[in-house]
């Protein structure tokens, strides 16, 4: 199924956190501990860049309208999962099972919003509701960096 245009920085953004989160869980499996330490060190750059910033617009525009469309289970276990994420990366200790549980939390988090919140905003959101998702999630400092490299791209060629 072919994503409506204006959640697509968002299922842009899903990419890089299934890459990240892969990282995570493979660094976990066998990672020596100072790889350990670095890609916690990545994930909390990550996080301040590009996941805080998505789970903000998710919260602000896109779950009230949904919440509001009775979509109260979907709303529900996407807070869960930010806050568990937030959680994991806030905490301290048992660093490499913290992290393999922040990459397996991460992906199933992602493939949950992908095959259920996703299509489900989809269906039930007006489209100025839609719209709304697209601009905050254009302002959020990872879309400027997409629109700037597409536009250097675009003058490249």
């Amino acid at each position: 199924m072919k994503r409506d245009p204006n959640l697509q920085d968002l299922s842009r953004d899903h990419h890089h956190a299934l890459v990240l989160a892969r990282r995570a869980e493979r660094t976990a499996e066998t990672g020596s501990d100072e790889e350990i330490t670095s890609m916690w060190e990545s994930i909390a750059r990550t996080f301040d860049s590009d996941l805080g910033p998505h789970f903000e617009v998710e919260e602000q525009q896109l779950l009230p309208p949904l919440e509001a469309a009775g979509e109260h289970e979907l709303v529900g276990r996407t807070r869960s999962d930010h806050e568990r994420l937030r959680a994991l990366r806030a905490q301290a200790g048992d660093e490499r099972g913290r992290l393999g549980r922040f990459g397996e939390l991460l992906r199933e988090h992602v493939r949950f919003e992908e095959s259920e919140l996703f299509p489900t905003a989809e269906k039930v959101l007006d489209p100025s509701e839609l719209v709304a998702v697209a601009k905050a999630s254009a302002a959020t400092p990872t879309a400027v960096q997409r629109a700037d490299g597409r536009a250097k791209k675009g003058s490249a060629e």
